[in-house]
């Protein structure tokens, strides 16, 4: 007699979410990820038979594989419920390959939300394998293997041991290297704008400068004291008076990279933070009075779409809360015809949106339910009316010089209710909050004052990660699914480093950009890569050979390969001096590289062999023994601090040291941010102080 169905799912966590859902109906189990890969230790490509993948069940596994087959040998219905996209397509491919399944005949199955009626929906609809998304994954993952595998090894002979190189990365590091250069050649234009103070019985009010001189207000120094010298103790007549209403439409829900974004804007997430905890509330947390449960929906997607049944429920409630009038037409419309969606799954939203974040305080950790609250607040406020502000605005003239002035005043919050967009995400700003005194066209007004104000252009500014991811995602380079590990091998590299949340790159960094751009520039090129992503998408929709990218990609390669083992003769990095003086000879010391990392030598190599562990100071002190506090990182690449005295001091913190000294109790102190908002808070234990800075 046949055992229950089976279903394997990547996680634990999804598939005790699963459990609870079904019950004993079925058996639910893990795979714990991919199950089969390219082997770490070879090449694993045969490139001269198709670029043939040699795929090796992943060290570890076997035990789990040996319990998947013999629950899977005893039923006679196994359901493959891997994630709805490329990577997920291939597990379940790699698990029908391993369990001695037929992919045309094996039972898979996709949801984009971990609920009760999209699981059991799901298994009443399984499907075979799609073989054209598993050939788009395979594709991209003997490309990367073919880049790393032959490209890395050639940087570890020239450089140094233990670099890397990758489509996306090496892209993606290409574009902090040009900013940074773009900084370094900016030049600072001088500027002025004018302003008139003008006088009124119900107060005086401002009016900025529009022409004819200067452009868009902005003048030079010589134009800007003709406008004073003009205007000074003169009368402005009133033009023109207009009033409008200027509506401003809410936000699209959540995609991958637009969460990442505003998560790193709003809670000062990085990608990888934001990813990992999106992922646990996908796959299901514990909720008081329910149980487990998946609060959002699937993570990696690049669509704005929402289900129709979704808005529905979202109208429901914000009619009940805010009134008919807020839920306005459902929301703004969807975007169509961007290049490079997919649209195969909805946006990011919560699987139910009268699941109110207050309602899991006592379920979600702190982060969790921060961004939690994030992604319900941004479903919620799409699907709501506009805000509308009133506008007004008085058009002055003086001789021939033209002010204006506006004021606005919200009259409707629509969306506003419940969202407001970070300060870096809308590219319109909403009217300045003001108001002028009732004047009318024709009208004569004193300027009592003429203020003109000195200003220089800003260079651009660093890339952040979130300013990162959406550059790449505006260029077509990569998906979102890869901003996180790619921004963290810039980091563990140390091609860039983090500085105030500013991505910037290292000396390394440069001289590896400068190799792949003379010898490699397809791999750097932006609209290469791009184009890679385009064919990838090709072979998912049937339209184009997975091979057919590798054969296209590899011979010109190959040869730039060749010239470049050839040309390139050993680079020297410049050496990084230190004040550390060798204990044993009195030399100074630098800093070398080795396998494990960052370490000092004696200069008198080879007379003086003499070497010591790196530290790398902050300016700040312990609070407990008064020893410096230096970086340190975790096995992942995170930046930490602790006291150079470890292990003798176990004084550690994940805040940012800073120079400055407590004026209560004379400690160091660090740089804490929370969102928005960024203070200076003491180290020592009990003391307590802090103080708020601007950002």
């Amino acid at each position: 007699m046949a055992s229950k169905p089976l279903i394997i799912v990547e996680s634990p966590a999804k598939a005790k979410t699963i459990s609870r859902f079904l019950g004993s109906r079925y058996q639910v189990k893990a795979s714990l990820g991919h199950v089969r890969d390219l082997p770490k230790s070879q090449f694993g490509v045969d490139i001269d038979n198709g670029f043939r993948p040699h795929y090796i069940t992943i060290r570890g596994k076997g035990p789990l594989l040996k319990e998947l087959r013999e629950a899977a040998r005893k039923t006679d219905k196994v359901y493959l419920a891997t994630d709805p996209d490329r990577e997920g397509e291939a597990i379940s491919w790699h698990l029908a390959e391993l369990l001695g399944l037929d992919p045309a005949q094996a039972r898979r199955i996709e949801f984009h939300e971990i609920t009760k009626d999209a699981v059991t929906n799901a298994l009443k609809h399984a499907r075979p394998i799609n073989m054209h998304l598993v050939n788009a994954q395979q594709a991209r993952r003997i490309l990367d293997r073919v880049v790393g595998y032959q490209l890395s090894p050639l940087l570890w002979r020239k450089v140094r041991p233990g670099l890397s190189a990758g489509r996306v990365q090496s892209t993606a590091l290409r574009l902090l290297v040009e900013r940074e250069d773009a900084i370094a050649a900016f030049e600072p234009q001088e500027y002025f704008t004018v302003r008139l103070v003008l006088g009124h019985p119900q107060g005086s009010w401002t009016a900025g400068y529009v022409g004819p001189l200067g452009h868009h207000g902005q003048l030079a120094r010589g134009e800007a004291e003709t406008v004073r010298a003009a205007v000074t103790g003169a009368v402005a007549q009133v033009l023109a008076v207009r009033e409008r209403d200027r509506r401003r439409h809410p936000p699209k829900p959540f995609t991958t990279s637009t969460l990442q974004q505003e998560a790193a804007r709003r809670l000062g997430f990085t990608v990888r933070r934001t990813m990992t905890l999106a992922q646990q509330l996908y796959e299901g947390l514990d909720v008081a009075g329910e149980g487990t449960v998946g609060l959002i929906t699937y993570i990696r997607t690049d669509s704005t779409r929402v289900a129709e049944s979704a808005r529905q429920e979202a109208r429901a409630w914000i009619v009940e809360r805010y009134g008919p009038e807020a839920a306005g037409s459902g929301g703004v419309p969807v975007e169509k015809g961007r290049p490079g969606v997919q649209d195969a799954h909805e946006a990011i939203r919560p699987t139910s949106v009268w699941r109110h974040p207050d309602r899991l305080k006592d379920s979600l950790n702190r982060d969790q339910l921060r961004l939690y609250r994030l992604i319900w607040e941004r479903f919620v406020a799409s699907q709501m009316a506009p805000a509308v502000w009133r506008v007004k605005s008085v058009d002055l003239a003086v001789g021939s010089h033209r002010f204006r002035a506006t004021a606005s005043v919200l009259t409707f919050a629509g969306y506003r209710e419940v969202y407001e967009e970070s300060s870096e995400e809308g590219a319109n700003e909403e009217p300045a909050s003001a108001t002028l005194p009732p004047v009318e066209e024709g009208e004569t007004v004193p300027v009592q004052a003429v203020e003109a104000e000195q200003h220089f252009t800003e260079p651009p500014p660093r890339y952040t990660e979130a300013s990162l991811v959406k550059t790449l995602e505006e260029l077509g380079i990569g998906r979102p699914s890869t901003y996180a590990p790619t921004i963290e091998t810039l980091l563990a590299r140390e091609y860039a480093v983090r500085d105030q949340r500013r991505l910037i790159p290292t000396e390394l960094g440069r001289v590896v950009v400068d190799l792949l751009r003379r010898y490699f520039p397809e791999i750097v090129d932006v609209n290469f890569t791009a184009e890679i992503e385009s064919q990838l998408d090709q072979v998912e929709a049937a339209q184009m050979e997975w091979q057919e990218i590798l054969r296209r990609f590899y011979e010109p390669f190959r040869a730039e390969l060749a010239v470049a083992e050839e040309d390139i003769g050993r680079v020297d990095l410049p050496e990084e001096t230190t004040d550390e003086i060798c204990e044993r000879c009195g030399r100074p010391m630098t800093v070398k590289h080795g396998r494990f990392g960052r370490f000092l030598a004696c200069t008198g190599y080879p007379e003086c062999t003499f070497t010591k562990p790196y530290l790398e100071k902050t300016g700040a002190f312990c609070p407990k023994c008064q020893a410096p506090l230096v970086v340190r990182r975790t096995r992942k690449g995170r930046q930490f601090y602790g006291c150079s005295r470890f292990p003798e001091c176990d004084f550690v913190t994940w805040y940012r040291p800073s120079d400055q000294r407590c004026p209560r109790c004379h400690s160091s102190m660090a740089w804490r941010r929370r969102g928005q908002q960024e203070s200076l808070v003491c180290l020592k234990e009990g003391c307590g102080y802090a103080e708020d800075r601007a950002l």
